[in-house]
């Protein structure tokens, strides 16, 4: 699961949850890969990205790097910021672990790069 997905998923959908973003990592397999660089759709999604979160995504999988504290002003035409943010976003991905609702607790397991969001007839 890429850190792009886990920046738009939530467990609101559980009974009683108000927020449930971002949710929390526990990683077991971390893989990075290379993957095409596409400037244009990095400045893009960047005002889409709950730019907080994905930096404790990254903290959470050991990638924070040199990711910046907040994007910066003119982010579209600064070449080195979109390459940190694409890396980040396509490059980091959680193979297998879980992702934690940060009210409830509740875990959904991520295998092979797929998260499992379902949730059980009583938690909805």
């Amino acid at each position: 699961m890429k850190l792009l997905t886990h920046n738009m998923l939530s467990s609101k959908a559980i009974k009683n949850v108000k927020e449930g973003f971002p949710l929390l990592i526990e990683a077991r397999d971390v893989k990075v890969s290379e993957a095409e660089f596409n400037p244009d759709f990095i400045a893009k999604i960047i005002p889409k990205v709950d730019w907080d979160a994905l930096r404790r995504a990254a903290e959470q999988l050991g990638h924070l790097d040199d990711l910046p504290v907040a994007v910066p002003q003119g982010y579209e035409n600064n070449s080195d910021f979109l390459k940190q943010a694409h890396h980040a976003l396509y490059e980091i991905e959680l193979i297998n672990g879980s992702l934690v609702c940060p009210e409830t607790g509740r875990k959904f397991p991520v295998s092979d790069g797929i998260p499992n969001m379902l949730l059980n007839e009583d938690e909805i």
